[in-house]
């Protein structure tokens, strides 16, 4: 497959067909932490299996559509649902969700996702701001032919997850029903939850969160020098931190439980990126 310009043109293309307007601002909401796209105001709902060479989210959580619309007054575009490598898609592939919003004038993203925590400060129900991640699994996003249009070769990730939008996160969350963090993410493939090797592991090299998602959008991003801010919703203690099994159904229940308020705090951003 030729992921060139055009291939992605298709899609973003295809998408201005559908709105009348430029998104200033792209969100990818993670696991179950849907309930942020009702807050979208006249939204106009774009099924990803419409889209051309776009992907299907197979995930039962992840919604699978792109909502267009406004929130705090901001025009936004937001993936409710997204990909993985677990799901069967290669590396590569999941470049095309940020490269077509890049390519619709999205100028900020703002990734969210469910993580499991390392660090035993944090605990189900706080959101940690990622003030950097370590990516040891899989390949990268940008592997293969580069496409100069979005980015060079070789490009620098010292400041990929942006000190300013980090900074303005904090300063919102003093007014936030959260505790509110700032750490260090550690990707895993899965879709198997990390052991508790992998956990101590974890640890010894500064991870304060798991999870299995994020980064490869991250990167694209990094690529695309486009201002990123990455939370994590922390939904559980990560493998052995507790002396109890992991299920998909406690990630659930916790995200469900932080919904509401995660949405608050989200507004509260997008209204001052």
């Amino acid at each position: 497959m030729a992921y060139n310009r055009e291939y992605f043109q298709a899609s973003a293309d295809y998408l201005r067909t559908q709105v009348d307007f430029v998104p200033e601002i792209g969100i990818v909401l993670g696991s179950c932490l849907g309930p942020f796209a009702q807050t979208i105001e006249n939204p106009v709902v774009v099924d990803y299996a419409g889209i051309p060479h776009f992907l299907l989210s197979t995930v039962a959580s992840h919604a699978g559509k792109l909502i267009f619309g406004t929130v705090a007054g901001r025009k936004v575009v937001c993936m409710s649902g997204r990909f993985h490598s677990y799901e069967g898609y290669r590396f590569e592939e999941l470049v095309i969700p940020i490269r077509v919003l890049k390519l619709l004038g999205v100028k900020s993203v703002i990734l969210t996702n469910a993580a499991g925590a390392v660090n035993r400060d944090y605990r189900p129900g706080d959101v940690m701001v990622i003030q950097d991640h370590i990516k040891l699994n899989g390949d990268s996003p940008l592997r293969g032919p580069n496409v100069e249009d979005f980015g060079p070769r070789f490009f620098d990730v010292s400041r990929m997850y942006t000190p300013e939008l980090r900074k303005l996160a904090l300063d919102c969350a003093k007014g936030a029903s959260l505790r509110v963090h700032e750490g260090t993410y550690m990707f895993f493939p899965g879709p198997q939850f990390e052991t508790p090797a992998e956990i101590r592991a974890a640890r010894v090299l500064g991870a304060d969160a798991v999870g299995m998602s994020t980064v490869t959008e991250a990167l694209t991003a990094a690529h695309c020098g486009m201002p990123l801010l990455a939370l994590s919703v922390i939904t559980n203690m990560a493998a052995g931190v507790l002396d109890q099994p992991l299920s998909a159904g406690e990630v659930d229940e916790a995200a469900e439980k932080i919904a509401g308020p995660f949405s608050d705090y989200m507004k509260t951003m997008v209204a001052v990126i």
